[in-house]
């Protein structure tokens, strides 16, 4: 078993394999983060992990409390999760690695980062000015009949995406513009649906990347379904997400 300790994020949301990205950093936890792995060497990368969170909130409260206003808000690296940090969060995460972090004259920071590969979080260290973990590398298992169900999934996810926006056919990508590795596909076609966080790290945590591509054949088809039967809802409403501050 290859473990690694990287320093934390935890997030609203999934990352997965491949897919960008970007952060604005402004709480302290994280900002502190950030100057750490700008002291990393230039010829390493700027590794950090991604994880969702289960139970708690990525912003930590900065004023008093509701409904007591005296109330303090926490502080500190597990503000918002909990005596135990480990149980708020999704067991399996995605590392990612940071390309860009631009500093702002205010101390906050710009950042771009690519998931790269999938953990499995073993121990979280709140002792330090951010969150820490202890974690296990999940390899990326092809499965059987991996290459035929990609190809099946990319089929569901570009009628998906004509019903989602109402394009013609001929608007639509072609083979040319979409990938053909059956995880990459995997993972695209995860990150680009419109599910919520609970099915998407059901997706990140598939054994394998056939068993994957089998859960987006289910769920495309059926989303696909259920945008056919609403006519009268505009494609803006259903592709309309939160923003992470973070």
């Amino acid at each position: 078993m290859t473990t690694v300790r990287l320093p934390l994020f935890p997030l609203n949301s999934v990352l997965f394999p491949g897919l960008v990205l970007p952060l604005n950093i402004f709480e302290e936890r994280y900002r502190a983060m950030m100057r750490t792995l700008l002291k990393t060497p230039e010829e390493e990368p700027r590794r950090f992990a991604v994880v969702a969170i289960r139970d708690g909130h990525e912003v930590a409260p900065s004023s008093p409390g509701m409904p007591d206003p005296t109330a303090q808000p926490e502080r500190g690296p597990a503000a918002g999760f909990g005596a135990d940090p480990a149980r708020a969060f999704h067991q399996v995460g995605c590392v990612a690695d940071a390309a860009t972090i631009r500093e702002r004259p205010d101390g906050t920071f710009e950042v771009l980062a690519t998931g790269t590969n999938r953990v499995r979080l073993l121990s979280v260290d709140a002792s330090g000015p951010y969150l820490t973990a202890e974690l296990e590398e999940l390899p990326e298992e092809p499965g059987d009949e991996a290459g035929a169900l990609a190809e099946g999934v990319l089929r569901s996810f570009r009628q998906y995406q004509k019903r989602l926006a109402g394009a013609r056919e001929r608007s639509l990508s072609t083979n040319a513009d979409l990938p053909d590795e059956p995880s990459v596909v995997s993972y695209l076609v995860a990150a680009a649906m419109m599910l919520d966080t609970p099915t998407k790290q059901r997706l990140l945590q598939a054994p394998d990347t056939s068993s994957r591509l089998r859960d987006e054949l289910k769920l495309l088809r059926a989303e696909t379904a259920i945008i056919r039967t609403l006519p009268s809802l505009p494609a803006s409403d259903l592709t309309r997400v939160p923003t992470s501050l973070n």
